[in-house]
């Protein structure tokens, strides 16, 4: 899967936009994102300034898997 994909898939379980960040840089207040820095991935929560949970990976491929399996509890929310 990649960004795109991830995006949709998203948006067609009706997971809340407010609860991540896709590609956007910075820290934003109680979401998970998902970035790409330094040739690799990361996906962390963000909460009060400060990334928690990071963990990394080598492909788009597997951040977006990563990244959705975290977010689809909030699906229909």
């Amino acid at each position: 899967m990649n960004i795109n994909e991830l995006e949709r898939k998203l948006k067609a379980a009706k997971v809340p936009a407010s609860c991540y960040s896709i590609m956007k840089g910075g820290l934003p207040n109680e979401v998970y994102c998902l970035a790409a820095e330094n040739g690799r991935w990361v996906v962390y929560y963000s909460e009060r300034g400060k990334r928690s949970g990071e963990t990394f990976f080598k492909s788009e491929s597997q951040a977006c898997d990563c990244f959705y399996s975290k977010l689809i509890k909030y699906a229909g929310k």
